[in-house]
């Protein structure tokens, strides 16, 4: 992939102003660095060797003169170390948001093929290290920059030929650089991905600690982790390798610098034409110039980072969304709840069997429906459709005869509620998990949600009530109190559509029986898809519906399909069984 370089310059335009004049400090600092070799040479060259009755007051002169540069290269680079940083950490916070708020942006079909630890580390360390670049780069170029080409300016005024000496090595190092650059960027890239990999297994790990330790599996995870760890351990050894190599080369050719400057500067003492002064002065401007040097290839290794970082955010940042709105998507403020699949059709890879072909149906506006059927009949994944969380392969999805595609993505989803077996609660307090179904909401209006959920007894029990935590996931509730907040979400959220996945299958028979209540009082006047795993719990439906690999086998209502003796009858006769053997 070309680097964007227009894109990365980007970033620092809402901090132009300021990061020009952090900018401008580091090219004073670094002038004000340049003179002192010079008042060195002027006092060991002029002031020592003229007149000793007038050097002591010359030389505190040149001394006050000295205190002066120390005091604006001090402030000169306080400036940079501070308001460089803060740059920095501002263009990091905006990469972030941007990236968080593009991810956002992404279907399921996104998240489906991508490992959470993978993303989080490009939310994190990659922009991290991004940071250091934006904030260190430039400056950091301008200020060994212009030592290096000051100090040249001013060896060359000096002794022109032992200049072009020391100039003869810089086409070696730039080679030798340029090499390892290469080998050092590939090992960088390796680290990132393999950080990511052990992001990624960790985050598996403690999200599924329960899993693990009730099936006393913690070494089976630690022997996971350590393979991830380890894989990233060869990567960084590879990465510290190549900086050895590329670190010590570099050292190499500076010692050697060195040495033609001593010797073939001695010999030129020798030979008249330069000075011990001269000689004194030409070595601290070489160290003036090395120093940029060795300053420059140590960060090789930070460019490579930000830059393979930058590549990483923009993998990500290049990638569009798969389910988008039209140019001219309708909004609407309310549905009645009509419900058509038209010959509808979907997969979710291309390689992939279709789990619906040609498949129609039609919901009316507050109609109570029941999906029943074998796994994988594709029961959740018709649901998924109606608020486009995926998109049909063939055919149409209509919501009061507009196709949903025409229809505006958060208009569509706004009208839609959803209760599944899996709740998820946000790490926080009960009264914030609520009102996620409307951030507007008073906390009248919650706590209002929260009755019509069967919920508000249980929350008032608690430590701090409404204001009490409930953990990572909630889980210091249990799966009936979790369910039922999760159901006061969405009575706080009011749509005229809702879709029950399996909302009661994981719960015991006590508070299945509250569950449902909550259920029934919200589905009141909704248009409401019910997919059920106990038929026992769907028997009041307006109509069933049994889904198979091959479609609507039949539909009809509890007592009807039982009369007529099939897919469905034995479906419930199999599970009344299994229930009372």
């Amino acid at each position: 992939m070309r680097f964007p370089v227009r894109k990365f310059f980007s970033y620092y335009k809402p901090y132009k102003t300021l990061y020009l004049s952090v900018l401008a400090c580091a090219f004073i600092a670094s002038s004000a660095t340049l003179v002192f070799p010079l008042l060195v040479q002027h006092i060991t060259k002029v002031v020592l060797q003229g007149d000793l009755s007038e050097a002591l007051g010359k030389v505190y002169g040149v001394g006050g003169l000295m205190l002066v540069l120390v005091a604006i290269q001090t402030l000169g680079n306080g400036i940079v170390d501070y308001k460089g940083h803060e740059v920095g950490a501002r263009m990091e916070s905006d990469l972030r948001s941007e990236l968080f708020a593009h991810m956002q942006t992404f279907s399921f079909d996104f998240y489906d093929k991508r490992r959470t630890g993978q993303l989080m580390s490009r939310i994190t360390n990659d922009l991290l290290l991004l940071s250091e670049l934006y904030h260190h780069g430039p400056e950091d170029y301008v200020k060994y920059v212009v030592r290096f080409i000051g100090a040249f300016v001013i060896l060359f005024s000096i002794d022109a030929h032992l200049t072009i000496a020391v100039f003869c090595f810089f086409p070696f190092l730039a080679v030798f650089s340029l090499i390892f650059n290469k080998k050092l960027n590939r090992a960088l890239t390796r680290n990132k991905e393999r950080i990511g990999d052990v992001n990624a297994q960790v985050e598996d790990s403690l999200s599924g600690i329960r899993v693990v330790q009730s099936f006393a599996n913690e070494q089976v995870e630690i022997e996971k982790f350590n393979r991830e760890n380890r894989r990233f351990l060869e990567s960084r050894k590879a990465t510290y390798k190549a900086e050895a190599y590329y670190y010590n080369g570099v050292d190499t050719v500076i010692q050697l610098i060195t040495i033609t400057v001593i010797v073939f500067g001695s010999a030129s003492i020798v030979g008249h034409s330069l000075d011990l002064a001269d000689l004194i002065t030409f070595l601290l401007y070489v160290g003036f110039m090395i120093e940029p040097i060795q300053r420059l290839t140590h960060m090789s290794t930070q460019l490579q980072e930000g830059v393979t970082g930058f590549q990483r955010f923009m993998e990500i940042m290049n990638l569009k969304p798969s389910i988008v709105d039209k140019p001219d998507a309708l909004t609407i403020p309310k549905v009645r709840g009509e419900i058509a699949f038209k010959d509808v059709s979907f997969r979710y890879e291309d390689h992939l069997d279709r789990v619906l072909t040609h498949l129609s149906l039609h919901i009316r506006p507050g109609e109570y429906v029941a999906l029943v059927g074998p796994s994988g009949a594709g029961k959740t994944t018709l649901c998924s459709l109606i608020p486009r969380f995926y998109e049909v392969t063939d055919g149409e999805v209509l919501v009061d005869g507009i196709n949903v595609r025409d229809l505006d993505l958060r208009s569509l989803r706004n009208q839609i509620g959803i209760v599944q077996q899996d709740v998820y609660l946000f790490a926080g307090t009960v009264i914030e998990n609520i009102r996620y179904g409307n951030p507007e909401a008073t906390d009248e209006q919650v706590i209002e949600a929260a009755k019509h959920a069967n919920a508000h007894d249980f929350i008032m029990n608690l430590p701090n009530g409404y204001r009490s935590d409930i953990g990572q996931r909630g889980v210091k509730l249990s799966g009936g109190q979790k369910q039922r907040l999760s159901i006061a979400r969405v009575f706080l959220k009011n749509p005229p559509v809702l879709i029950f996945d399996e909302a009661t299958s994981a719960l015991d028979n006590e508070s299945e029986s509250i569950v449902k209540d909550s259920l029934e009082a919200l589905a009141k006047g909704r248009t409401t898809i019910v997919i059920a795993h106990r038929l026992s719990t769907i028997r009041h439906a307006e109509r069933i519906i049994v889904l198979t690999e091959d479609g609507v086998a039949e539909q009809g209502a509890h007592e009807a399909l039982l009369a007529r003796d099939g897919m469905y009858a034995r479906l419930y006769a199999k599970q009344f069984e299994w229930q009372t053997s």
